[in-house]
């Protein structure tokens, strides 16, 4: 008689899921290096998790030792996919974590939502319907597409003034970052354009298909494709969800509607998530990041399990209690009470200055006593809700000598020479990049734009070409010399197959006369050049040094920090939003006063008003022990003259136990 053998059902991922490890023999002792929630969270294998990390609770730290953990766990380096909004951070976990175990840990899947998209894009493009070789268009970019179309279109000749290329494209972006309406956007924040709305909806339609046609994507469809291709869940789809085992993003709070969703298309397979963020610290809705996301979050999957880190490493008590203060008052968030082990701190101070210019000068005597005390001026910072409330600062530390740095201003990557440098680079590889040849022609004397757009249409029929020797390409006498030279130019870079730093030789070559014919102040720009021709030299391959460039470029330009460069030690003057995830010993947060912090455009909106709260907490946690919080009494008001203010929200009526007041008061 025949035996019964019974088949049993195997999960084909179970060996990935369940590698055998015995704890003992761990080379990192995780439970004594961790503090008790941190240890749950490292520990954390399979399963969904929000992790809420309370500011300065060592988050970083955390998802360095379950990297770690994991790859010690036996799991493949390969099936662990860290999300993070910068590049930088990304690198550092995963250098940390190499550190703490091996080399394995660098292994790991780490970037940006965009470069995590470029790259399984590239991979997948045909299942998607996209050509492998799409360029990547950056912002700049982005918006020249639009005023293209802009500029094509039969727009009303009335007085009435029609969306410029910025307002349009911001539309669009935001439109499809959270999901609302192009006509709900113009609506509530641009009703005065509402009589344009088919015009603007027809330039979007065209916008997208020309994208498309020319094989080109913005940041936005980075992300679009991306959802399409996980949420579609055909074969080659469900392949590469297997091969990720463990999901882990950094920053939840920051997310957009786009990067939510890629997340819960991301654990269809393999249902292991671990989200970290801090939902007090959610202050980027302008950009389309979704604060209902971090909050909404245990209700996308089953059996979420919430780990809370409050143990905080980087302020006194003293702010800590300030801090928990102002977001205790929260209508909406995860409950939480930020503590520390750190003693001797000294209260937080609330100071009453008369007027703007004594409240300058309150701060910049105070830097100086400081800095007499023994801070060094590059652990002093003075944080502002918008840029321009620190002009009047600026001067007085102008008049003391004291050296500062002011975060933001124009960006290295959207200087208008780095621009033409790459326009060249996009052109060479992708000579159907309009937007690029339509930056390239303007630079020549003699083309403007309307022979710019007859060169564009004989290029987008393949009347002319790149790719054959301008002799054979251009036999038309009607193109000048200097057409025939750029061709030439274009002609000969991508003839054979160039390095990047190659390349830019050969373009800043050709360009440099235009260059110098364009910009009076050429000598301070060629530096920007240099460094642009010093980072060329790190890649081997064009798409990946355009790719880069345009998704996590280089953040300054020479320009606008040379001079700071010369001092070994500044202040740092920056706005709130850009202070994120920085710290310094002393902190001094200005213009805390009603219509200014929180802004008067927020006192309608009860969501804007507690995103102004959270701004408000972000900037109070950036303080390691001396936090000062100052608004003038007077203000100045170019229609109303001098008017009284009052102090902001905030911290108006704040009991004595978690603040000082100070009022100022002029010396006899």
């Amino acid at each position: 008689m025949a035996k019964k053998y019974v088949l049993k059902r195997i999960n084909s991922n179970q060996a990935l899921q369940k590698p055998a490890f015995d704890e003992s023999q761990f080379q990192i002792n995780y439970r004594n290096q961790l503090n008790a929630a941190q240890y749950d969270a490292a520990k954390a294998v399979e399963g969904v998790y929000l992790v809420i990390a309370g500011a300065g609770t060592g988050k970083t730290r955390t998802l360095v030792y379950r990297v770690a953990r994991l790859v010690e766990m036996g799991y493949e380096p390969k099936s662990i996919l860290l999300l993070t909004f910068t590049r930088k951070a990304a690198r550092e976990m995963m250098n940390r974590a190499a550190l703490l175990l091996d080399n394995r840990c660098s292994k790991i899947n780490g970037g940006t939502f965009h470069s995590f998209a470029n790259i399984t894009l590239r991979k997948y493009a045909k299942i998607v319907g996209l050509e492998n070789s799409f360029t990547i268009l950056d912002q700049g970019d982005s918006e020249d597409v639009v005023n293209l179309i802009r500029g094509q279109m039969n727009l009303p000749k009335e007085k009435k003034r029609f969306p410029n290329k910025k307002t349009l494209f911001k539309v669009f972006s935001l439109s499809v970052n959270t999901g609302i309406t192009i006509e709900k956007l113009i609506e509530d924040d641009y009703p005065h354009f509402a009589d344009y709305l088919p015009q603007i909806m027809d330039i979007f339609k065209i916008f997208t298909a020309y994208k498309k046609k020319n094989n080109l994507l913005d940041y936005d469809d980075l992300l679009i494709y991306l959802r399409r291709f996980l949420l579609d869940l055909s074969p080659s789809a469900k392949q590469f969800l297997s091969q990720i085992n463990f999901t882990m993003v950094d920053e939840y709070q920051d997310t957009n509607k786009l990067q939510a969703d890629i997340v819960r298309g991301l654990a269809q397979v393999n249902q292991n998530v671990m989200v970290v963020g801090d939902d007090s610290q959610s202050i980027y809705s302008f950009r389309g990041a979704n604060f209902k996301n971090i909050m909404d979050f245990p209700n996308l999957f089953n059996n979420v399990e919430i780990i809370k880190l409050e143990e905080n490493y980087r302020s006194t008590q003293e702010v800590l209690n300030f801090a928990n203060h102002i977001i205790e008052s929260a209508i909406e968030k995860y409950t939480k009470f930020l503590f520390t082990r750190k003693n001797g701190g000294e209260l937080p101070a609330i100071i009453s200055a008369a007027n703007e210019n004594m409240q300058s000068r309150f701060i910049t005597e105070r830097i100086l006593e400081l800095r007499e005390e023994g801070v060094p001026l590059s652990e002093i910072a003075v944080l502002f809700r918008s840029s321009f409330f620190s002009f009047d600062l600026e001067i007085e530390l102008n008049k003391a000598d004291i050296p500062f740095i002011k975060f933001g201003g124009m960006k290295f990557i959207e200087s208008a020479h780095i621009k033409d440098m790459l326009a060249f680079m996009r052109v060479s590889i992708n000579q159907f990049d309009f937007v690029s040849w339509y930056r390239i022609l303007l630079l020549h004397e003699g083309i403007g734009p309307k022979k710019a757009q007859q060169i564009i249409d004989e290029l987008s029929i393949s009347k002319i070409s790149i790719k054959v020797h301008p002799d054979s390409a251009l036999s038309d006498n009607k193109y000048s010399d200097k057409i025939y030279k750029l061709f030439l130019t274009l002609h000969d870079i991508q003839k054979k197959k160039r390095t990047p730093s190659e390349m830019a030789e050969i373009i800043f070559n050709y360009y440099e006369p235009l260059f110098i014919d364009k910009y009076d102040d050429y000598n301070k720009r060629k530096k920007d050049i240099e460094i642009f021709m010093n980072i060329s030299e790190n890649y081997s391959a064009i798409e990946n040094f355009l790719a880069d460039m345009a998704l996590e470029p280089p953040q300054d330009t020479v320009i606008d920090v040379e001079a700071e460069d010369k001092e070994n030690e500044f202040v740092t003057l920056s706005t709130i939003h850009s202070a994120k995830g920085l710290e310094w010993h002393t902190v001094f947060i200005i213009h805390a006063m009603e219509g200014f912090f929180p802004s008067s455009q927020s006192f309608e909106n009860t969501e804007a008003l507690e995103e102004e709260r959270r701004l408000m907490y972000v900037a109070a946690t950036r303080a390691k022990n001396n936090l000062y919080v100052s608004y003038p009494m007077n203000i100045f008001d170019r229609y109303q003259g001098v008017t009284l203010s009052k102090p902001s929200r905030f911290i108006h009526g704040i009991n004595e136990e978690l603040a000082e007041e100070w009022l100022l008061e002029e010396e006899n």
